[in-house]
Parts: structure tokens; C-alpha cells; sequence
């Protein structure tokens, strides 16, 4: 049973290693979505987009390097 649970973790860490950054990654794809229908500008949706992926990749491995 260890050994499942041990299978499983590793399985579920290759997808969420950081459970913020996918948070974070989540909430900036349902506000650009969000932007993209209210305005009606797709194009804007999707600068805002690349830009927030851009901010938060930074910002995970500048705390990543903190950590360890």
C-alpha cells in the first residue's frame, strides 16, 4: 500500500509540483477568459495572458532559487 501511495504522489508531482503555480496559472485562465468575453477584444485577452504566464513563471523560479 506504501509503495501505491509513494506511485501515486510521483505520478501527481509530475503534473502540480507547485500547487500555487497551478493555482495561480488557473485564476490568470479564467480572468483572461473572463476579459476576453466582456470586452470583446480576444487579442487583449491574449496579451494579458502571455504576460501573466511570463509574471508568474518568473516569479515561481525566483522562489524556487529562494528555497533551495
Amino acid at each position: 500500500m506504501n509503495a501505491m501511495k509513494h506511485v501515486f504522489d510521483e505520478i501527481l508531482g509530475m503534473f502540480v509540483d507547485d500547487g500555487s503555480l497551478a493555482i495561480a496559472i488557473l485564476i490568470l485562465v479564467g480572468f483572461s477568459a473572463l476579459l476576453a468575453e466582456t470586452i470583446g477584444f480576444p487579442l487583449m485577452a491574449g496579451v494579458v495572458l502571455f504576460a501573466g504566464c511570463l509574471v508568474i513563471l518568473i516569479e515561481n523560479v525566483v522562489r524556487a532559487t529562494r528555497r533551495g
